[in-house]
């Protein structure tokens, strides 16, 4: 190990609050006083930290459930260190078996590269991107081969590999695992050997793959990384974790409008995870909020500073007070100002038709079942009959709360 590793540095009142930054909303931190130590080296030698973040372009998208660890990264960046986004498009040819059932099929690589080319740009809505330094763990793995990959194999036993919950699990069920599996935590583990990580960070389901990175890299000779693992954040729905298969997510690159509203959906419990999770406000102004609302202030003003500062960060402010605006009018039966124009012909039209029509119901039997719910306005007015034609003109439509359409019939 090298010597810096050993020697021991003094913990300034700067490196308690680094360890305070570190420390906000996390699961676990390992070893904690290995990371205080390097925190102190840092201050010390002025040199920053190798702060690894590794991400796999499963999808060309990034939802806020993504942006935990990435707003660890941008805090810790802040306190001046080198953070490293490290996208996996080696390890993607594998496919993570984390907290699967099943063994996970394989994309192909034009699938990666496609998600790939989306996934910094939309990661750098939250990192600095003139601080962060992006990587393809198929440099080093793909220079690996047979032979590279036989040593890296060698340096882990299929016992210590079975003591995966996943693994242990599938094998319990009698349920295939595919040999190509295990490489998976290895090359993940590699990639801390090849970067020199001081820290990785991921998700709670990433904990053993993030161990492998510090027993390969005691294995290989270097100063081990801490590991910090982030909480997986609660979705719209209060129940499950964010997930495009639950569909109680929100995509980052969703537009203002919609971002701002469903963050206003979740629960008033619910808001206060994400505060810590989301928010970049202190700790400190998170509780005297907190305080305020249990003090009889409406919780509503606090969901509303969330998110409007969630929408701002991947928008813009003047986007943010417009989304409050627009979700104002909406509430009040009001009419947004921007709302979308259609052309349409074939006057008198039946309003189950244009309703399919003008995109604001996916078919005529969805439309009569938003028309039986009380879910539709012409011009303000609640429609009631089905069989309701309206002439040629132009109309304001509204669908629930915040589909609207302004519809020219001729």
């Amino acid at each position: 190990m090298n010597q810096s590793a050993v020697t021991t540095f003094p913990v300034t009142d700067e490196v308690g609050r680094a360890l305070e930054v570190s420390l906000r909303g996390v699961d676990e931190l390992l070893p904690r006083q290995e990371w205080v130590q390097k925190l102190a080296r840092s201050q010390a030698t002025g040199q920053p930290l190798r702060i690894k973040l590794g991400l796999d372009p499963t999808a060309p998208d990034i939802h806020l459930g993504h942006t935990v660890v990435l707003n660890k990264m941008r805090q810790l960046q802040d306190l001046g260190h080198q953070v490293i986004f490290l996208i996996g498009d080696f390890t993607t040819l594998i496919g993570d078996p984390s907290g699967r059932n099943s063994t996970r099929p394989p994309l192909t690589a034009e699938q990666i590269k496609a998600n790939a080319e989306t996934y910094y740009t939309q990661a750098a809505k939250v990192l600095d991107p003139a601080r962060t330094e992006i990587r393809y763990n198929s440099e080093w793995c793909d220079a690996l081969g047979a032979r590279g990959m036989i040593e890296l194999s060698a340096k882990y036993t299929v016992a210590r590999m079975m003591e995966r919950n996943d693994f242990h699990q599938r094998f319990t069920d009698g349920s295939s695992i595919s040999l190509h599996e295990f490489l998976y935590p290895l090359l993940q583990g590699y990639d801390s050997v090849a970067l020199r990580s001081d820290l990785e960070l991921g998700g709670t389901d990433q904990k053993f793959n993030l161990l492998m990175g510090r027993h390969l890299q005691q294995e290989y000779g270097q100063e081990p990384q801490c590991v910090l693992t982030m909480p997986l954040l609660v979705g719209l729905d209060g129940v499950d974790k964010m997930s495009k298969s639950k569909n109680n997510y929100i995509g980052i690159t969703e537009d203002a409008n919609t971002m701002f509203a469903k963050v206003l959906s979740i629960s008033d419990d619910l808001m206060w995870d994400w505060y810590t999770l989301l928010s970049f406000k202190s700790l400190a102004g998170i509780a005297a909020l907190k305080q305020e609302v249990e003090a009889g202030r409406n919780p509503k003003d606090a969901k509303v500073m969330l998110a409007k500062e969630i929408t701002a960060r991947f928008h813009s402010a003047a986007a943010a007070d417009t989304a409050e605006q627009d979700f104002n009018n909406r509430s009040k039966g009001g009419i947004p100002d921007d709302i979308p124009e259609v052309s349409l012909s074939g006057a008198p039209l039946g309003i189950a038709a244009l309703l399919k029509q003008a995109g604001l119901a996916p078919s005529t039997s969805e439309a009569s079942r938003l028309i039986d719910g009380g879910g539709v306005r012409v011009d303000g007015g609640v429609v009631s009959d089905k069989g309701l034609r309206l002439d040629a003109g132009t109309y304001v439509v509204q669908v629930g709360k915040r589909k609207f359409a302004r519809v020219a019939l001729g």
